[in-house]
């Protein structure tokens, strides 16, 4: 009798520590809100980590939400709708140049390359890039890294953008691939897997890589307010480590298993051509292999601003980016 009796004390104080656990595993799980500026296998690595649980092992719950645009991602970051954003590091040099207590900063590098490719509505054998000359070309929102890559390639094989080509630059950034697809232009700027998936529909041609023309740039990188980053960095140092062995799973591995594994952020793109449009990418480069944004890519960004006049002035690589979190992710 004495044993019932004493059954539930014991069944209470078993209870007590399991409970205790529960809200400790609770506590230590952080929700991390970002912010991307396009859903594209351009960011193969983030949906490696995403779907590969390398975030979970960190303890950080991601929440992922994709904001079109970068001048509508920054929005989401300035206005406290996100802590993390994926965009351009040109957005953090527009909002510091515009004066800020609370500049935004590059902690981590995703691409290295521009992820654009030039896209053609008619099929052309032999591509020279002054075929684009008298033709209507349908560029990205002005500002932004796609089409500043955009008029410095031009530039560089002797194109005027403003002079040489009918540049349309009034779709929201959204709308461009289905502008193209219902007859605007004669060339276009795409990214994955829409390119692929516009060739094999007969919709238009990949005859061109901007991000073999351009040269290394940190064209997509993960950027927080400073003021995020002070109060949460074990957070970011978490974040970033497992960007970096995502970028190392994605290096290490091939074009099929990538997309094998990031099939589900892309249900109603046939596998095929995610193969394909990963496999493009690693090819060239793109996919950066390590989350260190350096000087050298930091100044080709501005020679790219500057050459498309949205430069407003230089700025130092170390006042807006921190590479520490990338280094620490790396050490370890």
């Amino acid at each position: 009798m004495k044993k019932l009796a004493m059954m539930p004390l014991f069944l209470f104080l078993l209870i007590i520590p399991l409970a205790a656990c529960n809200q400790q595993t609770k506590e230590e799980i952080k929700k991390v809100r970002v912010a991307e500026v396009t859903r594209s296998i351009f960011y193969a690595p983030q949906y490696v980590a995403l779907a590969k649980g390398f975030f979970k092992d960190e303890g950080l719950n991601v929440e992922l939400t994709t904001t079109w645009g970068g001048d509508k991602t920054m929005t989401t970051l300035l206005s406290g709708g996100a802590d993390i954003a994926l965009v351009g590091s040109e957005t953090s040099i527009y909002v510091y140049s515009q004066g800020t207590n609370n500049p935004v900063i590059n902690f981590a590098q995703l691409t290295q390359t521009d992820g654009t490719f030039l896209i053609s509505r008619k099929k052309i054998e032999n591509f020279t890039w002054d075929q684009l000359k008298g033709s209507t070309f349908l560029g990205q929102r002005k500002g932004g890294m796609p089409q500043m890559v955009g008029e410095f390639v031009l530039k560089k094989h002797g194109i005027d953008p403003h002079k040489d080509v009918k540049l349309i630059q009034n779709v929201d950034f959204a709308n461009i691939a289905n502008a193209f697809a219902s007859g605007t232009g004669d060339f276009v700027q795409l990214f994955e897997p829409t390119a692929s998936i516009f060739e094999q529909e007969g919709k238009g041609y990949i005859i061109a890589s901007f991000g073999t023309e351009s040269g290394h740039v940190p064209y997509t990188t993960f950027m927080a307010k400073q003021s995020f980053i002070r109060n949460n960095k074990d957070t970011i140092e978490k974040f970033t480590r497992a960007i970096y062995k995502a970028q190392q799973w994605v290096k290490s591995h091939s074009a099929a298993e990538i997309a094998k594994v990031i099939h589900p952020y892309f249900k109603d793109t046939d596998i095929l051509i995610m193969e394909k449009a990963v496999d493009r990418y690693k090819r060239q480069g793109t996919y950066a292999t390590n989350p260190i944004l350096d000087k050298e890519e930091w100044n080709n960004l501005q020679n790219i601003m500057s050459e498309a006049g949205e430069l407003p002035k230089r700025i130092d690589h170390e006042t807006l980016v921190d590479h520490s979190f990338a280094e620490k992710a790396m050490s370890k």
